[in-house]
């Protein structure tokens, strides 16, 4: 199975590119914005933009794939990821909510709205290994899509 990326149901004649790493160095592989999308400019209370990908990932079960800030957007555009990193989690793949089709959650710091759009650069994914503990007991099985580990 190793890992990837494969374009998410809905999104399949929307001519999405698959992430890429632009250099041989790179940890990050790039995410478009699978569509135009109006960010507002922040008001308190507001709840954070999801940018849609038309992405999801496949990976190991001990893999994770960290969502990160282009490192340009918040000077720039002044768009801050919602949660600092997302975090995609290996059986969020082909969910039943959405399929796992991964979002960008962002604020715009800005005064007026800001534009994205279909085909723009909006941020990377790493993929990485990571550890359990020895006493770990995890055992539930996700259910859901976008936000659902806790319920």
């Amino acid at each position: 199975m190793a890992r990837g990326f494969e374009i998410a149901k809905g999104f399949e004649d929307k001519n999405i590119n698959l992430p890429v790493r632009k250099t041989k160095l790179s940890a990050g592989y790039d995410f478009e914005a699978a569509e135009d999308t109006i960010i507002p400019a922040f008001k308190r209370g507001d709840a954070p933009t999801l940018i849609k990908t038309g992405i999801k990932a496949y990976m190991e079960d001990d893999e994770v794939l960290y969502l990160y800030n282009r490192s340009s957007n918040p000077k720039k555009k002044g768009l801050i990821l919602a949660n600092s990193v997302g975090v995609v989690d290996a059986d969020y793949y082909g969910n039943p909510d959405n399929d796992g089709h991964i979002m960008f959650a962002f604020y715009n710091m800005k005064d007026e709205d800001v534009t994205i759009k279909k085909g723009e650069a909006i941020g990377q994914g790493v993929f990485q290994k990571y550890l359990v503990v020895d006493n770990d007991q995890a055992e539930g099985e996700r259910t859901g899509g976008f936000g659902s580990t806790s319920k």
